[in-house]
């Protein structure tokens, strides 16, 4: 997975004309890398259960294989089915990644809802930066045009933590 977190890394760079290696940096030599492997059961009831609440991701960014279709993303205020792709790794942008990206990337609010007829697994790798490590925008997307959006933050996913648990946004905090 590591080669996995490292050309993701380099490819968003690429992809905003960046040092391929400017996330990799922030993120630190050691990054970590935390898996959850997810058991959803059938519920005919859908009204009575949800898989997962609403949230977005505190991570760098968040690397998903799923069997089913259950995960949703929210856009303008409705919730929209991310197709299933068993073949295939879906990569969503968190938090710290938005930090890092000056607001290009964006963290979106998801939700993983249940099916009436089968069990859906998925698995899920969160990458963050090492503790301790402060993150910010990449210099090179700060200008007149586009002025810094978030400050400097140091062990994010300790707020985000908090917030969660009070089904609540963290990103705000890092708001200049």
């Amino acid at each position: 997975m590591k080669m996995v977190t490292e050309i993701t890394s380099k490819a968003m760079a690429k992809s905003l004309k960046l040092e391929e290696n400017c996330f990799l940096e922030q993120f630190g030599k050691q990054a970590q890398l935390h898996a959850r492997f997810n058991y959803y059961s059938p519920c005919q009831r859908l009204d009575l259960v949800l898989g997962l609440k609403p949230h977005a991701d505190g991570t760098g960014y968040t690397i998903i294989l799923q069997d089913e279709v259950g995960l949703q993303v929210l856009k303008d205020g409705k919730w929209y089915a991310v197709p299933k792709n068993p073949t295939a790794l879906l990569v969503l942008m968190g938090d710290q990644m938005e930090i890092m990206s000056n607001g290009i990337f964006k963290s979106p609010g998801h939700r993983v809802v249940s099916n009436s007829k089968r069990d859906r697994i998925s698995i899920a790798m969160f990458y963050t930066p090492e503790l301790g490590r402060e993150i910010g925008p990449e210099d090179d997307l700060v200008n007149m045009d586009r002025p810094r959006i978030y400050k400097k933050v140091t062990d994010y996913a300790e707020t985000h933590w908090k917030f969660y648990q009070r089904g609540m946004r963290a990103l705000h905090t890092a708001n200049i």
